[in-house]
Parts: structure tokens; sequence; C-alpha cells
């Protein structure tokens, strides 16, 4: 054994050393390629870590609508230097698949120093049926939509709001929460965005006007949903080993835990939207990550979690294990998620408001909570934040969820 190979095989740790993000904007507002995207948040990630892109051994890259090898030409922008580069696609939880493909890399000693990158240029408008186009049958997601249109039928409003629509649904049914209690969470995260210069929206919006807005697929309105977005964010995760020839132990921040989980028969067997939307995935990547870290949801002080829609911070919140089955429209307006409380959860404020480019959202969670816990996020910091937790899903499914803290 080689004393690199000693030196990271003995420890299997990963840290996080850069990070960097563009600012997400509407789609087609600003006249860029992915490529320019890539490059921005990709140089941003190494001038964090103060390193040269000839010190990245691989790079794992996330997009969903871009064609094949879309990651070489981006981060081609980034140095030519001939290392691997893979195309990621995991639906919504591409981004944390390529950070967690970089975690991998790195903890098993495979290598060093590991560029997680994730990109998007999407098109106006509600994400539309996948790969299968028109004909839901042809999609990977069909047999989500089967369960969804036995139970509800189909109809023509966005399939991804239709989904989790039925979802909250089923929660009010199944425990009274409320429209308010769902409308609750996108004021906070609109609140918390105001505070954010790299988010889509930084406007306020009362619990009023978000239950006004139009209704996209009853209950959810439109300041309910996150929107589509054009943006890229990135990482450079290291070995301990890079950590301390290097200099960057006061940079550095462990990823201390990690767990990719997908759809088991207990996603289905339900026929619940609930189910069907991931928090069976969610619930059960959460219980590895606090079993592998030693560490439980009252350690946690910072959340950046996936509300793609409203309901799905509530769905989150009971499958990460911060209050019962049926409690969490309670939770969010007791307060116990925001500035003051147990946790603040997406103090960037969220998909929801910060926006939702696909390939991106894990890596800007992930560049949001290395911000938290080195005390650099300014206006919307966490006082005293030392541990953290990201939570992505894509539909189809795939659940990432991350435990960060402080070295």
């Amino acid at each position: 054994m080689t004393d690199k190979e000693d030196a990271t095989a003995t420890t299997g740790k990963a840290y996080i050393v850069g990070v960097g993000m563009t600012k997400f904007e509407k789609p087609q507002s600003r006249q860029w390629q992915y490529w320019d995207m890539a490059r921005e948040a990709g140089g941003a990630a190494l001038a964090d870590a103060g390193i040269s892109y000839d010190l990245v051994e691989q790079a794992p890259v996330g997009y969903c609508y871009q064609a094949s090898t879309a990651a070489q030409r981006a981060v081609y922008e980034l140095g030519l230097t001939g290392i691997p580069v893979y195309n990621v696609n995991n639906n919504c939880a591409t981004g944390s698949t390529a950070l967690m493909m970089a975690r991998q890399f790195v903890a098993s000693g495979l290598n060093d120093c590991v560029l997680a990158l994730g990109f998007e240029k999407m098109n106006k408008g509600a994400l539309g049926a996948g790969a299968g186009g028109a004909d839901f049958s042809l999609s990977p997601v069909a047999r989500h939509y089967g369960v969804m249109a036995e139970r509800h039928g189909f109809e023509m409003t966005p399939p991804t709001a239709q989904i989790f629509g039925n979802a909250a649904r089923e929660h009010m049914e199944r425990y009274g929460t409320t429209a308010a209690q769902l409308a609750a969470v996108a004021e906070k995260n609109h609140r918390h965005s105001a505070a954010n210069p790299r988010a889509q929206f930084q406007d306020v919006c009362t619990r009023e006007e978000i239950l006004a807005a139009r209704t996209i697929h009853d209950p959810l309105t439109k300041l309910q949903c996150s929107p589509t977005s054009d943006g890229a964010a990135a990482a450079v995760i290291v070995s301990e080993r890079f950590v301390r020839e290097h200099g960057l132990a006061g940079r550095a921040v462990e990823i201390a835990a990690q767990a990719m989980t997908t759809d088991t028969a207990e996603s289905f067997a339900s026929g619940s939207c609930i189910d069907v939307v991931g928090q069976p995935m969610s619930r059960a990547a959460a219980r590895q990550v606090y079993e592998e870290s030693g560490l439980g949801i009252e350690d946690i002080d910072v959340i950046e979690l996936h509300d793609c829609f409203s309901v799905n911070e509530l769905l989150t919140y009971e499958a990460l294990g911060m209050c019962p089955e049926g409690k969490s429209g309670p939770l969010v307006e007791s307060g116990v998620t925001t500035y003051g409380g147990d946790w603040v959860v997406n103090p960037s404020g969220g998909l929801i408001s910060k926006g939702h480019p696909l390939g991106a959202t894990g890596l800007a969670q992930c560049a949001e909570l290395t911000w938290q816990l080195r005390g650099e996020a300014g206006p919307r910091q966490v006082p005293g934040a030392r541990t953290a937790l990201a939570h992505n899903i894509g539909l189809g499914g795939a659940a990432v969820v991350t435990l960060l803290r402080r070295h």
C-alpha cells in the first residue's frame, strides 16, 4: 500500500473545501449557455478552495436537460487536462448524486481531489412528462403517475404539481393539515430568500398573498411551487491528506455521512401519493445517515431540504424525524423551523424561492450549508451553526441525504 492509499483508506473521510454557484434566474432571462454557468460556478468553487483545476482528478457533472457529454463541454471551460468526466442524471436529485459520487471517489482512497458540478438551462413553464414526452406510458415515472391516476384520476394540470398536490390533499384528509399550514412553508421560505442575493426570487410574501395566488393544482398555488430556473453550482471534495498538505483546515467542512435510497415496494403498496413522491425513500436515507454519523435530528442546526412544493417540506419534516407523522403542519406554524427555533430550514429560500435548476439544486444546497457552517452566510447566517443536513429527491426515484459538520 502506498503512502497515499494509506492516508486516505485509514480515515475514509471527505471534506468540502470550496463551493460556488451562480445566481439562479428565470429561464432565458440572461443570454448565457450552460457552459457559461459551469465556468462561473466551477471557477468560483476552485477559487474558494484556493486551488487550480489541474489538481482535480475526476469530475462527476450533473444535468437533466442537455445532450449527452454536455458535462465535458462544461468542464472544458475550466481546463483541458484529460481527466475522467461523468455525465450524471438522476432527475431532481442529480446534483446531490454528483456530490455523492465525488465523496465516494475520495473516501474510498481513489482520489484526493474531485470536482462535483451541476447545471441546468431550462425552458419556461412547468415541467413536462419527461423522456416519454406527451405519452406518459413511456415516462420513467409512469408507474408513479399510474398510482396517482388510479386514486385521483389524471387532470390537465402540470403533472409534477398534480402528484404533489394530490399528496397534499391526502395529508389534509388524513391528518387535518390546513391550506394555511401549507402556505406557512412558502411564507417562511420566501422570507428567507429576501436575504439571499443568489435567489431567483427575493420578495417577501404574506400568507394571504400565497393563498390568493393562482392555483396550479388544488391546494397548491403558484407561490407554493418551485419555478423552472437556469443556474449552476459546484463543490470541491478532497481527502484529509489534501486538506493537510494544502493548509485547508480552516476552509474544510466534513461530509460526515451520506446515503442514497431508491423506491422500494413500500413506495407503491399503499396507493398513496405521499409514498409515491418519496417520503419512504427520504425516511430510509435519513435513518442510514443518523446511524452512520452517530447523530440524530436533534443534533442538527440548519437544514436545506427539497421543497419542490410546499407539501414536500411538510412530508420531509416527518421523514427526517423532526415531528411525528401527521404533525408537520403544526410544526411549521409553531416557528421551530425558522430563526430562533430548533432548526433553520431552507435559509437560502429553498427551491420555492431560490429556484430549482434540476442538475444544480443538490450542489446549491451543499454550497449554502458550507457557507452556514463556515459562518459566511451574511444576513441569513444561522448563529453558531456546527452541523447541517441536506435532503434532495428526484421522482423515479432517488433520495439523497447528506450530513455535514464543521471540521
